[in-house]
């Protein structure tokens, strides 16, 4: 495993004297376009700009590249570039705004920016503040993807799209990877993701509770629609749907099987100790091992041990 590009440790923050994050731990290495999943409420905002500098930790460490992004110097400043859910945009030309700001990231590729503005159809002369919600929002992904920063930041990028620009944001975020970029994208929309985010980190009661990559994911576990209501020991889920259930099992035989992300949270969240056993092996070493099992015996189950750190 390569060093991690971001690394933070027993990290904790809080708004108030109530905790937001508590001993959180995380890493992230290149070559990834990661998918952060959570509840309303779980802090995957505040871990976004935690790990840009624009929230300070209240204790424990978070490097980003080698620095630490709370002290936001310029070497990692233009390293980053981070797109909120809620953001706002100057009453300028694109064309302006990308004189202006281009500079700031010394790998920005003009080409690139061309070819995506293309891909999103961008209307050309108006100012940006004159744009629709949804094209303003193409226009600061076609920006952010031609900076070629090291790590992009996405805040639920496919909120106000419409149906064409959810895909071709997915093409272009695609063909935006690059073996030393990560792009980490929060996300309630995970029906526009699949297929695209992997590996899959879940965030819920200020800990990282999963991350797995995919491949995992459909080896350990398995998915099928069913008739009669599901029993056993090996069923982690199931809901009830038009025509069946939904059942999640462990998977017996190690063989490849789909598993759509929101099925995947739900499992996870309503399953968090045996989903833990299942992808931590037993012999898991380091302290992220030994967090776990502390916190599976303080919680009479580890519903909120951590699991499945990439660095286990």
């Amino acid at each position: 495993m390569t060093e991690s590009a971001v690394r933070i440790k027993d990290l904790s923050f809080g708004y108030t004297k109530e905790r937001l994050f508590s001993n959180l731990d995380l890493s992230l290495h290149g070559g990834n376009i990661y998918g952060l999943l959570g509840k309303n409420g779980a802090g995957k905002t505040s871990l976004l700009k935690l790990i840009c500098g624009l929230r300070f930790p209240d204790a424990g460490a978070c490097s980003v590249l080698g620095r630490e992004p709370r002290h936001r110097p310029a070497a990692l400043l233009e390293e980053i570039y981070f797109l909120p859910e809620e953001f706002h945009t100057p009453a300028i030309s694109g064309d302006l705004y990308r004189r202006i700001y281009a500079p700031f990231y010394p790998r920005f590729s003009e080409e690139a920016f061309r070819e995506y503005s293309l891909e999103f159809e961008l209307p050309q002369g108006k100012k940006l503040s004159e744009l629709s919600y949804g094209q303003k929002k193409k226009f600061l992904l076609a920006f952010g993807l031609a900076t070629r920063c090291r790590l992009v930041l996405l805040d639920e990028p496919t909120n106000g799209l419409d149906i064409p620009s959810k895909s071709q944001f997915r093409k272009l975020l695609a063909r935006a990877g690059e073996e030393e970029r990560i792009i980490l994208i929060s996300t309630h929309q995970v029906r526009d993701m699949e297929n695209l985010i992997d590996p899959i980190i879940i965030l819920d009661e200020g800990r990282i509770i999963f991350q797995q990559s995919m491949y995992e994911v459909t080896r350990r576990l398995q998915a099928a629609m069913e008739v009669q209501e599901p029993s056993g020991d090996g069923v982690l889920y199931a809901e009830k749907t038009l025509g069946g259930y939904v059942v999640v099992r462990t998977s017996s035989g190690g063989e490849e099987t789909q598993l759509d992300l929101e099925t995947l949270f739900n499992t996870v969240i309503a399953n968090r100790d045996r989903i833990r056993e299942l992808f931590v092996s037993p012999d898991m070493e380091g302290r992220e091992g030994e967090k776990a099992r502390e916190d599976s015996k303080a919680s009479g189950g580890g519903a909120t041990a951590e699991s499945g750190m990439e660095d286990a």
